[in-house]
């Protein structure tokens, strides 16, 4: 029941992926999500990390943590696990079902991590005052989480398809 050993070639070009969608997370980041002006004058330019640190020295503690763990710790908490199940090492079966356990409860909570960039979005835009932009850091961001789902989707169908093919009795 391991992917790299049952699956070799996908799981190569899905580790490639992954490689990939950590670029693109990290680009997400660090990049300017938004820029919102007012009053024309005044320009102001946000990226996920820079939102989250102006969170911490403002003292807003618990928007900070729930910002960085949904936004940034568990997107790449994700993309370990993922890595885990694609790596090539002898995993044993419960090793294995752990992980995917996981992946199973995290999957519940992997569109919070867009949901809060839309709200913080939603937050800013104060009509006549204010005009937001949205920057290229949104769509890096937006990519990495769009590969993440996929990925996996895609470990989720073979470990399946790897359980079938273990569970049914071969022919002589």
């Amino acid at each position: 029941m391991n992917i790299a050993i049952d699956h070799p070639g996908e799981a190569k070009v899905l580790r490639v992926i992954l490689g990939v969608t950590l670029f693109f997370l990290i680009l997400g980041l660090i990049s300017p999500i938004i820029t919102l002006k007012k009053f024309v004058l005044i320009e102001s330019t946000f990226s996920v990390l820079g939102g989250a640190l102006e969170l911490l020295t403002e003292g807003q503690f618990f928007l900070f943590i729930i910002i960085t763990g949904f936004s940034v710790v568990l997107p790449f908490l994700k993309l370990v696990v993922l890595n885990m199940l694609l790596s090539s090492g002898d995993k044993s079966d419960k090793k294995l079902e752990k992980y995917l356990h996981w992946m199973h409860l995290y999957g519940k909570w992997s569109m919070l991590d867009v949901f809060v960039v839309a709200v913080l979005v939603v937050a800013v835009k104060l009509g006549a005052v204010a005009s937001v932009e949205m920057r290229y850091g949104l769509y890096a961001f937006a990519v990495a989480i769009l590969l993440t789902m996929y990925v996996t989707a895609r470990v989720v169908s073979l470990t399946n398809t790897s359980n079938d093919e273990t569970q049914q009795p071969r022919e002589p």
